[in-house]
């Protein structure tokens, strides 16, 4: 299913398939009448492609639909530059609509920090987002991802989540 482009709208671009089954569960926790206004990308193939892949494609469709909000969610390898690295890559015109999430490490760190399965850390973090809670944002593992989350929040939680 395509977004309404014409509406305030999500693309969320995960770098992987672990990623990807992440965000796939959080999709599914967004009201249904509004889940056809977030649209889970293929998976790029790497932290670069993410980038790359918003670059060369990304950019160009944000500039056309100016009510498309884009998440990034790639490992940060326990490298945190990465994410100033990300950043430099937006165009200082994108910047308000443009969020980089991900593991501090890997996935695969979250399922080994006993916080479930993929789909269980996907279902939480949605849950987190929709209620404005910390419970799993607030993991070792996450909590790097404050500031973004605290943008995603104020503007993409009432796209997804407006009810409350």
């Amino acid at each position: 299913m395509s977004v309404n482009r014409a509406k305030p709208h999500v693309f969320v671009l995960p770098e992987d398939r672990a990623n990807l089954v992440i965000t796939n569960a959080f999709h599914l926790q967004v009201d249904w009448p509004l889940q056809g206004q977030m649209q889970v990308l293929s998976p790029a193939g790497g932290w670069s492609k993410v980038l790359d892949l918003f670059q060369t494609e990304h950019i160009a469709e944000m500039q056309k639909y100016p009510h498309r909000f884009m998440v990034l969610v790639f490992d940060f390898d326990d490298r945190i530059e990465r994410l100033n690295n990300a950043k430099a890559g937006i165009p200082e015109h994108l910047t308000e609509r443009v969020f980089i999430l991900g593991a501090l490490s890997r996935p695969e760190a979250l399922r080994q920090a006993n916080l479930g399965s993929y789909e269980d850390i996907g279902l939480a973090l949605a849950k987190d987002c929709r209620e404005e809670t910390d419970t799993i944002w607030g993991h070792e593992l996450l909590r790097h991802n404050a500031n973004e989350l605290d943008r995603l929040r104020q503007h993409v939680r009432p796209i997804l989540f407006p009810s409350i």
